[in-house]
């Protein structure tokens, strides 16, 4: 008889899959592949989805819903948006190296393999970014840079623009590289300092 796998193994083939495809896009990643990093059978991971399109959606939804247990954890109890982005950007910069591979599977969906699934996963992906960020410039004192000169909405995006260039700097090779040359290469083994940098550059750009 079939054994149901517990939630957290379930979660160990997802993460593999991330592994998989964030290393060899949809096309050259088989599930077979995936089954053995896992360390199950094919026909296990058959049994949960239904064929590999829907095991790799199932592979970039979970990524972002760890992606947003992690922030929602650092900035459920900040009550001010100088505080709020504090949070978040330590929590980016933890998760992201935590889990390089998520962020090299994003990163595949805007130029690989994988973008044929481009416009599905950009609005579901940067949709929930949109509303938390232009929420959080809503809520800035209207003196602020982002209430005062421009669409809170183009602050969001702005916004959020720097927070996934920082994010791939810590999982894709490429992004990598670039951080160490315009930072060097002690800056990118100090989270604390980036963080702080970082923070301060937004609150000078919001006016807070």
């Amino acid at each position: 008889m079939y054994k149901k796998l517990e939630e957290k193994d379930v979660n160990a083939i997802l993460e593999a899959g991330i592994e998989a495809f964030a290393e060899g896009g949809l096309d050259r990643t088989s599930v077979s592949t995936v089954a053995c990093a896992a360390g199950v059978s094919v026909g296990v991971i058959y049994k949960y989805f239904e064929d590999k399109e829907a095991f790799f959606l199932a592979c970039v939804r979970y990524a972002l819903r760890e992606l947003d247990a992690a922030l929602s954890q650092a900035t459920e109890h900040q009550r001010d948006v100088r505080g709020a982005i504090r949070a978040l950007v330590g929590a980016l910069i933890e998760h992201s190296r935590r889990h390089p591979s998520h962020n090299r599977l994003y990163n595949e969906i805007t130029s690989g393999s994988c973008r044929q699934y481009a416009p599905q996963l950009a609005r579901e992906i940067e949709s929930r970014s949109a509303a938390v960020y232009v929420q959080m410039m809503e809520r800035l004192p209207a003196s602020s840079g982002a209430r005062g000169t421009a669409d809170p909405r183009l602050f969001a995006f702005f916004f959020d623009n720097l927070l996934v260039t920082l994010q791939f700097s810590y999982g894709c090779e490429y992004y990598r590289e670039r951080m160490k040359l315009f930072c060097g290469e002690e800056l990118l083994a100090d989270d604390d300092a980036v963080a702080e940098a970082l923070m301060r550059f937004l609150c000078a750009a919001l006016g807070i």
